[in-house]
């Protein structure tokens, strides 16, 4: 009978002992905290409502409301099934243990403890089972929420119609169903080893399991239990292994070859590959051990297996794998891994975009004895621009601000836009948008006066007078060669805060020398603020009570926001990595932002991965003030330009083009988002003129290329063709170079094509190694053709030894002129170092700029010119072209913008009009060499030097029409 008196007739459940009363809260103090606990939940309710419901509200204003519920409802549809299933494991199992519990529990001090927790719980075992439940399921399902992009991709997933080299598998696979069999890999573990930890609590604290107690260790249904469980995890590692085979596909690991290399390598061929295989047979057996333990009811066996597999683990999986690497590989590295290096190149290249580059021998210098025949063919290899948009956001600040509250980008763009005669030039924009730092802080003025840019600004690239932009559209309103167009600009890229438009508060429209002007917005574009719920979501989203009750907003009042066009597009296609650096154009009447946007993955087997921020990053994006960088640390090894966007910058419309119409990933997009991208051909003709080939992704390609324009394994193993891209030689900032726009002609091109150009040197050294080009004219054949020049000679000079050139050239004054420009408190400051082949030869051109004393902004007053060894540094880049080929103006009509000098003639007017132009010149030049300079006699003396060779020209095209007339009769 004593043995009774310990036992539980219900586990848990504790004699009651004699109550405490305790003293209750008053009926009004109940009810205030019922009160507040009301508000309280509401407050919270409608925090969380309003941030979906101004999300759905803004989705709905941009009619991508389509993308709004497929990934709500994905994440909800995740979040459900994996949290429930997260959760009937764990409870299942806790039911289970308790279930299987002893109905006895042995005397001793260790039951008698747990005694006292089974008796706290008993009243609450369901609630607690309930709350451990959702808890879990909670955690589960929001960490299933998050992989809503991989389940996307593996339900609609579409072919890539390559294999990989090693298992022959399709590329989809490791794409989009290899993450999403990781990531149920890894939920199956997870719950395994929660329910593992529940059961042994629960055997545990009801007797099941027992530490100190007489007897065995473990009843015999815990030990069935439990050895399930194992079992189960011991499966899941199998499956593991299994699927480790194909991730070697994907693995990065170190390489001397290259930096982050991706794919199998010898030792992961011949050694880890059959080591998972035979580990997974290992792991297949073992857990069969562990289920047979229901009916053996010993752990003898499968703890016995358990260990061997670990053993296996650390000798086949670790030493072996080390062995080969030791005694098979190093001795003779090159042979056995070139194979796998070969796979590697091919997959990169693929991946990349890079494996149709033409790479082709160049001579690196001319051939040509008489320089001066070479003269005629600059005008026809490129249109050679000498405006900086990187320098000379300044100078349109200054001259085309108008107001203090509008603002220029610190890098402007370079379009293409057709010239009276209907000829194609390269020129600088940039949208006049607003600066919100200089607008006077209220509420009122950031957010419903102050509201909208106004206006294109646009210059010629290839001209300069007076050392100041061409423009060909300018002032506000603007006006000029681009014809009729919606001129303001509501969204833009410094448009970073909201504005309430089109109700009673009217917004100012522009401001210049006549006064201010003010509008109304007449778009459709933004949410309704009509509804009060809707003015209450915001007032909570945005933290501005004032939206709810303010007199400013009413009938017609809409709210923008979102406004940059990288976050419009981010926001309706989250599945697209954006360019760094969207660009204004003109197209049908309206301004359009042009937004190039990628698909990327890091699963493409053998290709070597690169990290976007790093290789995107240049001289320029490293300035906070300047260019943004596409994707921070986004690590992938496949990327395509496969989707062009525009934003309109008077509505926000938001338009996505199919740009790669065969590119699998954007495919598999597609299908899961039907309806949000538009065909290539919906491009119109005007679009296609303005759209080129993106920036970032040249500087992705062209990172890879320094090492990838290798195609032999033996040679990419050995280094010995490792390029550089070097470091910008115009500024001392130490980073790489960017890329510059330019209209050219390539060596076997027919004419010029708007192309994207840089240049490499050898790993370590400075002399010019290749040059590289793109072709970036949408629309053309060549569009996107990789041409890459090696030069046979290892002397030609690269950037950094050009550019060191110009600094130290003393026969061209060009020290003298600079120390004097310093001197006078002034500063230099170097434009785009272009580089062009011609000839066999490559021709470097680069502006220079003076800014300072009382110049508010830089003017490009000379022009640096170099070519087979002959230096200039002439105000003009005809000028220097003329001196470095050594030729006369004769053979050179003088361009109008570039102040050429004409022509010497026995005509006296021509002669009396170059005396004046020598007299100007000679005074611009003592305005110049003044301490300090006299920049306004200088300015003087150049207009002067202008007027005198027009005078010259006229009276030598007058001559020569008089002696033709003369001929004729």
């Amino acid at each position: 009978m004593r043995t009774l008196a310990f036992q539980m007739p219900d586990r848990g459940g504790g004699p009651s002992g004699p109550r405490i009363r305790v003293g209750r809260p008053s009926r009004r103090a109940r009810t205030l905290l019922i009160v507040l606990g009301v508000l309280a939940a509401l407050g919270i309710a409608f925090t969380m409502f309003a941030g979906f419901w101004t999300d759905w509200l803004w989705y709905r204003s941009v009619h991508y409301s389509s993308v709004f519920t497929t990934t709500l409802w994905t994440k909800i549809g995740l979040f459900l099934v994996f949290g429930l299933l997260m959760a009937a494991a764990v409870g299942f199992n806790v039911w289970l243990a308790h279930r299987l519990r002893p109905p006895l529990s042995a005397m001793s001090m260790e039951q008698q403890n747990l005694d006292r927790y089974r008796m706290g719980i008993a009243p609450y075992k369901k609630w607690l089972l309930c709350g451990i439940t959702a808890v879990v399921g909670l955690i589960a399902g929001a960490s299933a929420a998050g992989q809503w992009r991989t389940w996307l991709l593996w339900v609609n997933g579409v072919p890539f119609h390559r294999t990989d080299p090693q298992f022959h598998l399709d590329i989809s696979f490791y794409t989009f169903d290899l993450p999403w069999y990781r990531f149920l890999l890894g939920f199956g573990f997870a719950a395994a080893i929660l329910s593992l930890i529940a059961a042994v609590l629960t055997h545990y604290l009801y007797g099941g399991l027992r530490i100190t107690s007489p007897g065995a260790r473990a009843t015999a249904a815990a030990t069935g239990h439990l050895s399930v469980l194992l079992g189960v995890f011991v499966a899941l590692k199998a499956v593991a292994y299994w699927l480790d085979r194909y991730g070697l596909a994907v693995k990065s690991s170190d390489f001397k070859a290259t930096d982050n290399w991706t794919g199998l390598r010898y030792v992961d061929a011949n050694a880890y590959l059959p080591a998972k295989t035979i580990l997974f047979c290992i792991a297949v057996i073992c857990a069969l051990l562990f289920f047979a333990t229901l009916w053996r009811r010993t752990w003898q066996l499968p703890v016995i297996g358990f260990g061997l597999m670990v053993l296996s683990a650390v000798l086949i999986g670790g030493l072996y794998p080390a062995i080969v690497q030791k005694f098979q590989v190093q001795p003779n590295e090159q042979a056995k891994e070139a194979p796998y290096v070969a796979k590697n190149i091919k997959a990169t290249r693929e991946a990349y975009g890079i494996d149709h580059t033409d790479v082709s021998d160049y001579d690196g210098t001319s051939s040509t004895e008489d320089k001066s025949t070479l003269r005629g063919q600059v005008d026809k290899t490129a249109s050679v621009r000498i405006l900086d948009p990187n320098i000379v956001s300044p100078t349109f600040q200054q001259i085309q601000q108008i107001r203090g509250f509008y603002a220029f980008p610190n890098n402007l763009d370079v379009d293409r836009y057709p010239t009276k005669d209907g000829k194609v030039q390269d020129t600088v924009v940039g949208l006049r948008e607003l600066n919100f730092d200089s607008i006077k802080k209220n509420w009122i003025n950031s957010h419903f006066r102050y509201t909208h840019g106004y206006g294109l600004v646009a210059a010629k690239g290839t001209e300069a007078s007076n050392g100041e932009p061409v423009f060909t559209e300018k002032n506000l309103p603007a006006t000029g060669d681009l014809g009729t167009y919606e001129q303001r600009v509501y969204y833009g890229e410094k448009t970073t805060t909201y504005s309430i438009v089109g109700g009673p508060q009217k917004e100012i429209d522009y401001s210049n020398n006549d006064g201010e002007t003010t509008t109304s917005y007449q778009g459709k574009s933004g949410v309704s603020l009509s509804s009060p719920v809707n003015r209450a979501a915001y007032a909570l989203a945005f933290g501005e009570p004032q939206i709810l009750y303010s007199g400013a907003i009413g009938d017609g009042s809409r709210i923008l926001y979102n406004r940059t066009p990288k976050e419009r597009v981010e926001a309706v296609a989250p599945w697209l990595t954006i360019d760094g650096d969207a660009y204004p154009a003109v197209v049908n009447g309206k301004i359009q932002w042009i937004v190039d946007a990628y698909t990327t993955t890091n699963g493409y087997p053998y290709a070597s991965r690169t990290t976007l921020g790093d290789t995107t990053a240049d001289s320029l994006t490293y300035n906070n003030n300047q260019r943004a960088v596409v994707a921070q640390q986004n690590q992938v090894n496949y990327i395509r330009n496969s989707v062009k966007a525009t934003v309109d910058a008077y509505t926000g419309e938001v338009k996505l083009y199919q740009w790669d119409t065969e590119d699998p990933v954007l495919k598999t997009w597609m299908k899961a988002f039907p309806g949000t991208v538009q065909p290539k051909a919906a491009i119109s003709p005007k679009l296609m003129d303005h759209l080129r080939y993106p920036q970032d992704l040249f500087k992705v390609q062209r990172e890879l290329l320094t090492r990838y324009h290798v195609q032999d394994a033996q040679t990419f193993l050995s280094s010995s063709e490792v390029w550089q891209v070097p470091d910008d030689p115009t500024n001392k900032s130490g980073n790489a170079v960017p890329p510059y726009y330019l209209t050219m002609k390539m060596p076997g091109q027919d004419s010029q094509a708007f192309s994207l150009t840089t240049t490499f040197t050898p790993s370590g050294r400075d002399n010019l190694s290749a040059f590289m080009a793109v072709d970036s004219q949408a629309g053309t054949p060549d569009y996107g053709k990789i041409r890459i020049l090696k030069p046979k000679s290892t002397t030609v000079g690269g950037p950094k030894q050009v550019q060191s050139q110009f600094n130290s050239n003393s026969s061209q004054n060009i020290a003298e002129f600079v120390k004097l420009i310093r001197g006078g408190d002034s500063e230099i400051e170097y434009g785009n170092l272009l580089t062009i082949p011609l000839d066999g030869g490559f021709l470097y051109v680069e502006p220079v700029y003076v800014r300072g004393g009382q110049l508010k902004y830089p003017l490009m007053r000379k022009v640096l010119v170099t070519y087979g060894g002959a230096t200039a540094f002439e105000d003009t880049l005809d000028q220097a072209l003329d001196k470095v080929f050594g030729t006369s103006g004769a053979a050179n009509p003088p361009d109008k913008g570039s102040g050429t000098k004409p022509p010497a003639a026995g005509n006296p007017t021509v002669q009396k009009a170059l005396e004046a132009a020598q007299k100007a010149f000679d005074e611009g030049q003592t305005a110049l060499n003044k301490k300090p300079t006299d920049w306004e006699a200088y300015g003087k003396a150049q207009k002067d030097l202008q007027k005198a060779l027009q005078q010259a020209e006229d009276a030598q095209e007058a001559a020569r029409k008089q002696g033709n007339g003369k001929n004729g009769s």
